[in-house]
């Protein structure tokens, strides 16, 4: 029985690649450039099985070919809303994700923004590089205390609470969120946490708002140049969800007019590309989507694309689904 052809869209980790090698006839990118819109729609026409990475876009028009040959995405990451899922499953083709393994380093990702704007980390550090630091003095680079401060979460789900559960019980914070659904008290209470009934509320109520809730949809633009104006003008703003979650013009003129003290951000509209007046802004700290970045988080997001794919060709259902 031949293996199924399989296209991989972005290096990943050598153990994962690996085992992808041995079980299917499998092609990699070794140039580990982003695919084009041709190239991937190519791939559709001619492989099995595509595994893409956030990175890629696979809108609905990808999926309209006459001829579709790809049974299964095997998406490399939590969030696919690059993904037209619809389209997708409207031809018949599988999307899959990899929940669960990326909520401990994700949340300390989320955590490393907080803490880093905060205290000015990324300005003093570009001062110390720079040679510009004249020494130490009473008033150089006062930033904001984070003990007992309060936390606001948008999205309560594995990664809002590990957030939730490092913030409470390693800084003494009070957290607030807001989540689509309710969430039982006492489960709330685990983490610290009290449930609000709006996005509006926490915003008001926190010192430092953190979203952990997925990207598209409705939730494009969620956080509006009217929700910015509901925090405090004191508040941060913490994102390691989707870019386009936030209206980054929006945040751009809060951040300059003082209706909010900075932001940590992680992910953005359109990466790789970030805003030049956000890179030229000293109160937001810019990561370039590292939330998932450790080896261990990596090779295990690969293992779970593997187990995806793998249980689709022997023809059981993969276990993280989603279309």
């Amino acid at each position: 029985m031949s293996k199924a052809r399989i296209l991989v869209t972005r290096r990943w980790p050598e153990q994962v690649e690996a085992v992808l090698a041995e079980r299917f006839d499998t092609t990699f990118n070794r140039d580990d450039r982003p695919m084009e819109q041709l190239a991937l729609a190519d791939a559709l026409s001619r492989y099995d099985a595509v595994l893409p990475t956030v990175s890629d876009r696979l809108p609905a028009a990808l999926f309209e070919g006459p001829k579709l040959s790809a049974k299964i995405i095997g998406n490399y990451g939590v969030g696919y809303n690059h993904i037209d899922v619809a389209a997708a499953s409207a031809k018949g083709v599988v999307v899959t994700n990899t929940p669960g393994v990326l909520t401990d380093c994700t949340a300390d990702i989320a955590m490393t923004l907080l803490l880093s704007v905060a205290r000015r980390a990324g300005e003093g550090e570009r001062q110390v590089r720079s040679d510009t630091w004249s020494g130490w003095r009473p008033t150089h680079m006062i930033g904001t205390k984070v003990t007992g401060k309060t936390l606001g979460i948008i999205g309560f789900g594995r990664i809002g609470k590990a957030l939730a559960k490092r913030c409470h019980f390693g800084f003494d914070m009070d957290v607030v969120f807001y989540n689509r659904s309710r969430v039982d008290s006492a489960v709330a209470m685990q983490y610290g946490a009290r449930q609000l009934n709006s996005i509006e509320e926490v915003l008001a109520a926190a010192d430092f708002v953190s979203l952990h809730c997925p990207g598209g949809g409705e939730n494009s633009n969620l956080i509006n140049a009217a929700r910015l104006s509901a925090m405090k003008p004191t508040a941060f703003l913490i994102n390691t969800a989707r870019g386009d979650v936030i209206d980054e013009t929006a945040l751009i003129a809060a951040l300059s007019n003082g209706k909010i003290a900075g932001a940590g951000l992680d992910v953005y509209a359109a990466e790789p590309h970030v805003p030049e007046r956000l890179l030229a802004m000293d109160n937001v700290v810019l990561l370039p989507h590292l939330g998932s970045a450790t080896a261990e988080t990596r090779t295990a997001m690969g293992m779970k694309v593997v187990d995806n794919v793998t249980a689709f060709f022997e023809g059981r259902e993969p276990p993280n689904r989603v279309a």
